[in-house]
This record gives C-alpha cells, sequence and structure tokens, in this order.
C-alpha cells in the first residue's frame, strides 16, 4: 500500500462509491464475482480507473476471473474505516439535525450519532429520536466519555465558527459542516463542507437552461 498522502484524492472520493456499489451487489443482487469492468459500468467509472484506484491499497482480484464481491467489500470497508462504528457529536437540533439523526443509512457506513448538542434552551432535554438533547456546556465531557472525533454541524451560518471551535477545543478532530460557511480551523482538522444551497442552485440553473434551449 503506497503512503495515503500520495493516493489522489479523487480516488479517495471513488472508495465509497465502490463499497456503496459492492454492498448493493452483495446483499440485494446477490452477485459473488464482479470485473473491473462490470463494477466501472455501474457507476460510469472506467474500468483501467478502477483497476487503478484499487491498486494504490494492495493487489485484489485475478486477472480473467474478476473481484469476490465480499472479499472486496470487506476490504474496501476496512479501508475507509466502515468495518467498525465512529461515534459523532452533532451540534444544532433543528430541523436539518433531527433528519440527519433519523437517517437510517449512516449506520451502514460507520457512522453513529452518538449524542445531540444544542445552546437554545428550548430544546435542551427534547428527543430527538432516541437521543436527548444535551447542552452545549456538556460538551467536553461527552465527546470525552465516548471518545468521539467526529462533530457534525447543523446549525446556522453566524453561530458554526464558534461552534467548530468549541469541538475542537473539545477534542474533535473531524468536522462534517452544513452550515453554509467557511470554517478557519486548525491544519490537522479535516472538514467537509456540504452547502445544500449550492447544490439547489447549482440544479436549478441546469433546469433554467434546459428551459431556455427548449424555448429556442
Amino acid at each position: 500500500m503506497k503512503d495515503h498522502s500520495s493516493i489522489p484524492k479523487a480516488t479517495i472520493e471513488r472508495l465509497p462509491l465502490y463499497y456503496r456499489c459492492l454492498d448493493k451487489l452483495a446483499t440485494f443482487e446477490d452477485v459473488e464475482v464482479v470485473s473491473s469492468k462490470e463494477l466501472g459500468g455501474k457507476l460510469g467509472i472506467p474500468s483501467t480507473q478502477v483497476r487503478k484506484d484499487l491498486s494504490y491499497y494492495g493487489e485484489f482480484g485475478r486477472r480473467g476471473v474478476g473481484y469476490d464481491v465480499t472479499q472486496l467489500k470487506k476490504s474496501v470497508g476496512k479501508i475507509l474505516g466502515v468495518n467498525k462504528d465512529w461515534p459523532a457529536v452533532l451540534v444544532g437540533a433543528g430541523n436539518l439535525g433531527r433528519a440527519l439523526v433519523n437517517y437510517s443509512g449512516f449506520h451502514k457506513m460507520g457512522l453513529v450519532i452518538a449524542a445531540v448538542m444544542d445552546a437554545d434552551l428550548s430544546k435542551i432535554g427534547n428527543k430527538v429520536g432516541s437521543i436527548t438533547v444535551q447542552s452545549m456546556k456538556k460538551l467536553e465531557e461527552v465527546v470525552e466519555e465516548d471518545d468521539i472525533k467526529l462533530g457534525i454541524i447543523t446549525v446556522p451560518a453566524n453561530a458554526a465558527q464558534q461552534v467548530a471551535d468549541q469541538l475542537i477545543e473539545a477534542g474533535i478532530r473531524s468536522i462534517w459542516n452544513f452550515a453554509p460557511t467557511r470554517l478557519y480551523v486548525p491544519k490537522d482538522i479535516v472538514v467537509r463542507n456540504e452547502d445544500l444551497a449550492v447544490g439547489i442552485v447549482s440544479l436549478i440553473y441546469h433546469l433554467s437552461w434546459k428551459e431556455e434551449l427548449e424555448k429556442d
């Protein structure tokens, strides 16, 4: 296996796609062996790219035979770290926060939302799914007690930086940020931004241009 820092970012971002596809093949389609061409075809990725991506992490499959679906899924899952549970703390018990907590698909990818925090007194003590919303004052205690390294931010943009600072101070090493704002964090903290507004505007943009073309 090559040094992680030398692996292209695009390759790392394709790994969850391979994992999800392999899980579907194993669970719902009862497929035992898949070729790089078949795997790539389901994802719109050239077979040469599939083989190259996987080669960064070792030798998988046999030439002319293909990949054992169950074994490859297990190997990719181990590379991704989804072969075990990763507890997360979610800050912001609003509509989006509640939706994320109630989404059952995260557990399949190793993410377990273990705690929900908020600074709003009217939300503290309420239930989100089976989780009781706790005060931000207990953040450090909760992170330490459950050995949490991942934080999820679903607060308004104007509160996001303060929340990020609090998470980092409490010991969080990775942040999944849903607030539509840039976070300023130390270099050793990993941040993944999910700007829902940008995604929606992108869809509308394409719809708008399609309508204009249809008028011509």
